[in-house]
């Protein structure tokens, strides 16, 4: 049987009829102007993703410099920088929790926004740090605001872009952060660790002025009954020129059949619950492949081999390789689609991005807020028993054992891939949504 998202519509599928296609010059005209407003909006909350990948792997360079540093207030040993390393997921996963009440009480917009009061105060510790307490607290203080914008954030891009760059926006948030990652290694070179500490609240600080200006998710707008301030977003977002009504009706449509948020009756409902947990098993297969406690610890790998350049060049070397890779996951994922990069690429272009853009678009809208908290939380947890564990495990059983363990986790992804997760290249929410309302299980075949 062929996939529905995959093959042509049919009637169960054209759920909301087509109106006629604008001519080629209008087109051009509509899609500059549409195109450099959604994207000036991805970029504003995107940064809320840079300094969560600088956050992430502040630890790498810092860890063997607290390890040598002559202040016994600051000197750490295996178990402390073992605690220094996990606790920023133990954050994220509170951020995430927090992100299931936040996101449907704020918005996705005023979440993000939200969420640089911990980033700013974290960094802020960590820069004035003369104890260890003040290094874990800054570490999970930056960890929370991580978490927080890893739930807002993609669902935000998802829900503002239209769906022919909605692939291409839905990588920005993994490149971001990849980004951010290279920035700290870079870095890292140049600067003493606390004044790391003190870079980190530059993203922080644009981030907050930029989204000020930026309008919140129509869909969002609509689900509180704010019509006319949601029609005036979609209309900003995409140009004066631009038709929207016809987009505008659709989502109110599909917002008006889903008027309350789900029941736990309901989420016991097939086209709920399938969605939600392709995209759970998604965040813990992906987490699970080790990409977590290998950024974390990176600099200190590096450092128990045998390589040739020294560690701090490496891992700057393997920060530019991931930003390369998600750079090109970014302009093919709505060409070549979403499975086949999971498929035939590495982590940095397939079970990076592709698997927080997979689970933005596919959470019913009713859930989405709770849904995608659920999902960081149990993303972070499970990197919080790697992270925590990792330097343990290398210690007693050394480094080849839990890679071969990330290895066997990758062929279960393959597995996983081809029996559970549906194609969504070029198809709105809505139809996507619509497609597991009609309870058919072609796409688990």
């Amino acid at each position: 049987m062929q996939e529905p998202l995959l093959g042509a519509e049919g009637l169960d599928y054209d759920t909301f009829p087509e109106k006629p296609p604008p001519s080629p010059g209008e087109r051009a005209r509509v899609g500059a102007l549409q195109n450099k407003r959604v994207f000036l909006a991805t970029f504003a909350a995107v940064l809320g993703n840079f300094s969560f990948g600088y956050a992430l792997v502040y630890t790498s360079p810092v860890i063997p410099a607290l390890e040598h540093s002559l202040d016994p207030d600051l000197h750490l040993t295996k178990s402390q920088a073992s605690w220094f390393g996990s606790v920023f997921t133990l954050g994220a996963a509170a951020g995430g929790l927090s992100a299931m009440v936040l996101n449907d009480l704020l918005g996705r917009k005023l979440s993000i926004m939200f969420s640089a009061v911990p980033s700013a105060a974290g960094y802020a510790l960590m820069a004035g740090a003369h104890g260890l307490w003040m290094l874990l607290l800054g570490r999970m203080l930056t960890g929370f605001a991580g978490g927080l914008t890893a739930a807002c954030i993609p669902v935000y891009v998802s829900e503002i872009a239209p769906p022919g760059v909605r692939g291409a926006l839905g990588a920005t948030p993994q490149l971001m952060a990849v980004f951010g990652s290279l920035s700290l290694y870079a870095l890292g070179l140049l600067l003493p660790w606390r004044w790391l500490a003190v870079a980190g609240e530059a993203p922080v600080l644009t981030m907050i002025l930029l989204l000020s200006v930026m309008p919140n998710s129509p869909r969002f707008l609509l689900s509180r009954g704010k019509d006319e301030e949601a029609l005036q977003a979609l209309a900003w977002l995409r140009g004066a020129d631009a038709d929207v009504q016809w987009e505008f009706e659709q989502i109110q449509d599909n917002i008006r059949r889903q008027s309350s948020r789900v029941s736990w009756a309901e989420a016991r409902d097939p086209h709920v619950y399938r969605p939600v947990a392709i995209a759970l098993l998604m965040r813990l297969l992906q987490q699970l492949t080790g990409i977590t406690p290998i950024l974390v610890y990176l600099q200190p790998i590096f450092d128990s081999t045998a390589v040739l350049l020294p560690p701090q060049d490496d891992a700057a070397i393997v920060g530019a390789v991931r930003l390369l890779s998600v750079l090109i996951a970014a302009l093919t994922m709505d060409l070549a689609g979403r499975k086949v990069l999971l498929f035939v690429s590495g982590y940095a272009m397939g079970w990076g991005p592709i698997t927080w853009l997979l689970m933005s678009e596919i959470l019913p809208l009713r859930a989405r807020g709770v849904a995608s908290g659920l999902c960081v939380l149990v993303s972070w947890l499970t990197a919080f028993v790697l992270t925590k564990s990792f330097l343990l495990v290398v210690n007693a059983f050394g480094l080849q054992v839990p890679f071969f363990f990330f290895a066997a986790i990758c062929l279960v992804n393959l597995v996983f891939t081809g029996c559970c997760v549906p194609e969504t290249k070029g198809r709105s929410l809505e139809q996507i949504e619509s497609f597991f309302r009609t309870g058919r299980r072609s796409f688990l075949r």
